[in-house]
């Protein structure tokens, strides 16, 4: 008993070494490889897998630490042998005495039902909703080892060959190269995929559910693979717009190729954030997905050309430590700039520094501002400060220098982890520069430098133009006219002349309204744009003029438009909502949503289809909608005043979405609905028939 006691006690001591040191020391153990076989039970919301490790031993230690949160472990072998292992929520300890050594096997078996990391959506619904039943992944920020025990620590880089069982009839798209897709057992399809080099196991990911896909080929060969669901399809050729084209572009612009064996897009139900460059598999928010019209106002472009940026910055290279995460971002950000130049041209570029520095600026004077090498920065920071000072930085070393830079940059440190000053040391020996004052004003410098911007800026002489208008804000219109009537006058800028628009909001005059028959007539469609969103009294001459917004190809024109000519001629309202009937809009159903909020306050126009029109704005608040048509809904409905039992539910059950922004957004909303009586009475009701995990938000409301 005595020796069982002692060989316990050395075993607790081993394990409460291993958690205060957090023992997964790159510097003494190097992993090499992870095969799995991971198998996804999205009806139980569970993972279960087998995991073989290939690792070397490069200095002696006496435990080893595999992350996985909250993980269940058996058969734990080492080197084919059962070796002793202690599990925590944390992660599993295997205790042996390692001696320097190569060609080591881990193996072992886990289970686990994550709470974060891999999200189940809609898997509640019945049968016939099968096509809005996903599963997807989402693992920068340490949350692969919620579902797949792995590495968190960026530093360590793997070659990841994992099969996957998931239910037949649906696809599983994950990183590398599709090896095959077979039957397994019962109902269960294997997927089997190959990756041949090494990457953090953040970038691992997958998504799995009923998708289509267009194949498309690269100048250089590679294949690009872009997915959406079957009822999707019409929105395909829209959304993935240019992809070959910035494929191509970086490319060329990196001089590296495209490091990956293939590359793949996958939209998803209720994505946490805009788009995740997992190594060589994107996947992004399908709130992206737009028809040709959407297009014009919001599209995937720059999202799109980032996370492919990434493929190089962040993916092939990869920081060591938060504090140079700007390596990855900020690059992002400026190639995908860099790609919609290419695509869009150079005013829009410049509009789009313009716009960042403008935000930087105001960070900064208020005293916000942040440096790039802070770990704690904001995105922000990170993503637009950080392409700032890209673009400066090409500014001062040439392109040539610079392009040459990063080549080398990629080349020297491919598959490997990095510092800021690795980057700038390339720079520096391509460019013969000394770049010290460049790093302090521009890496090291919480100011933005504001002045250095705009110095750039003038270097545009659209943004020269555009300010010399835009200075004239606060000057008497009868002092500015004939500099917003040239503005207006063809061809337009697209910026300058919504800037004139902007200018005429709020002042009527007959002047004014020549001004606006002028940029009706441009036909340009963010100029009329404007006119919808900051005219804000029709004078009865311009009646006809802005009717003809409605027929524009914008949403963002067709429900500015919509709203105010019903709202401000109510003897013509059927006609207005006759003309917009069976409009969706973006994602969100913008146009369809005010139509139906517009028809239930509009009682002479299809009064016999009211209750009808309620059900369905209020049916769009429910779970399985997407989160951006809930919230939309949601906000309608708190206008009317007009929560039904089910919308009530289904905002309660928001206050627990796995998308941050969406249940803060919820919560809020359920807080204003609280200080109503009438609404804090039915709300008690609603939640006692709910299960308790989802009232608790509500529950701490009221009894708090």
């Amino acid at each position: 008993m005595r020796n069982i006691l002692a060989l316990l006690l050395t075993f607790c001591s081993i394990v409460l070494t291993a958690q205060e040191t957090g023992v997964s020391k790159t510097e003494t153990f190097d992993f090499n490889k992870l095969e799995a076989m991971v198998k996804i039970s999205p009806e139980s919301g569970e993972v279960r897998g087998d995991v073989n490790f290939s690792f070397e031993v490069l200095a002696q230690e006496d435990t080893l630490f595999i992350d996985g949160k909250k993980m269940q472990f058996t058969d734990v072998w080492l080197d084919e042998n059962p070796v002793n292992f202690y599990s925590d929520e944390n992660g599993i300890y295997v205790i042996e005495e390692f001696l320097p050594s190569k060609e080591r096997k881990l193996t072992f078996r886990y289970s686990a039902q994550p709470t974060s990391g891999m999200y189940f959506i809609n898997w509640d619904l019945p049968e016939a909703e099968n096509s809005k039943k996903q599963v997807w992944t989402q693992g920068q920020g340490k949350y692969t080892s919620n579902w797949l025990p792995s590495i968190d620590n960026m530093t360590e880089k793997l070659e990841f060959d994992i099969s996957y069982e998931f239910p037949k009839g649906y696809q599983l798209i994950a990183n590398g190269v599709l090896l095959n897709s077979e039957l397994a057992i019962d109902s269960i399809q294997r997927w089997s995929y190959d990756m041949k080099n090494p990457m953090s196991s953040y970038l691992v990911g997958f998504a799995a559910g009923k998708f289509d896909s267009k194949i498309l080929q690269s100048s250089s060969g590679d294949e690009i693979q872009l997915h959406y669901r079957p009822e999707d399809s019409l929105f395909a050729d829209a959304t993935y717009r240019y992809s070959v084209e910035m494929f191509d572009f970086l490319e060329n612009e990196i001089g590296v190729p495209y490091p990956w064996q293939n590359y793949k897009q996958i939209p998803v139900l209720d994505f946490l954030y805009g788009g995740m460059e997992n190594t060589g598999t994107t996947i992004f928010s399908a709130s992206f997905l737009t028809d040709s019209i959407g297009f014009k106002d919001r599209n995937y472009v720059n999202v799109n050309a980032h996370e492919l940026a990434h493929q190089w910055f962040g993916d092939l290279v990869t920081e060591k430590e938060g504090k140079h995460h700007w390596l990855h971002e900020g690059f992002a950000t400026y190639y995908a700039l860099l790609v919609e130049k290419e695509i869009f041209g150079e005013d829009y570029y410049y509009w789009k520094l313009y716009e960042t520095a403008e935000t930087l600026k105001k960070l900064s004077d208020s005293g916000k501002g942040q440096a790039l090498l802070n770990s704690k920065a904001s995105s922000t920071t990170f993503y637009q400060k950080g392409a700032w000072a890209l673009h400066i930085l090409r500014e001062r070393v040439g392109d040539e220098a610079f392009k040459d830079g990063v080549k080398n940059y990629l080349e020297l440190y491919k598959f490997q982890n990095v510092e800021t000053d690795n980057f700038i040391a390339e720079i520096e020996a391509a460019s013969g520069m000394d770049l010290s004052q460049f790093v302090k004003d521009w890496l090291q410098q919480s100011a933005f430098k504001a002045n250095q911007s705009l110095e750039s800026l003038k270097r545009s002489e659209f943004i020269v133009n555009y300010l010399n208008i835009a200075a004239l804000r606060e000057t008497p219109l009868d002092q500015k006219i004939e500099f917003l009537e040239s503005a207006l006058k063809f061809p337009v800028n697209d910026y300058i002349g919504q800037e004139a628009v902007n200018q005429l909001a709020g002042i009527q005059s007959p002047e004014t309204n020549r001004l606006y028959k002028l940029a009706f007539d441009t036909n340009n469609i963010f100029v009329r744009q404007a006119i919808a969103s900051s005219m804000e009294d029709i004078p009865e001459s311009l009646k006809s003029d802005f009717e003809s917004l409605l027929d524009d190809e914008s949403y963002l024109t067709k429900e500015a438009a919509l709203f105010k000519l019903w709202e401000q001629f109510p003897d013509e309202r059927e006609k207005y909502l006759q003309k917009m009937k069976g409009v969706d809009g973006f994602y969100n159903k913008n146009v369809e949503m005010l139509w139906l909020t517009l028809n239930l306050v509009t009682p002479e126009f299809d009064p016999e289809l009211t209750q009808d029109h309620y059900e369905k704005l209020a049916g769009y608040t429910y779970p399985s909608e997407p989160f951006q048509i809930r919230e939309n809904a949601f906000s309608y409905l708190f206008q009317l005043g007009a929560f039904n039992e089910k919308s009530l539910e289904s905002l309660i059950k928001g206050t627990q979405h796995h998308a941050y922004r969406f249940r803060d957004y919820c919560r809020q909303l359920l807080t204003e609905l609280l200080d109503n009586y009438e609404y804090r009475l039915k709300l008690e009701e609603v939640s006692a028939e709910m299960a308790e995990k989802e009232t608790a938000y509500l529950r701490s409301k009221i009894n708090g």
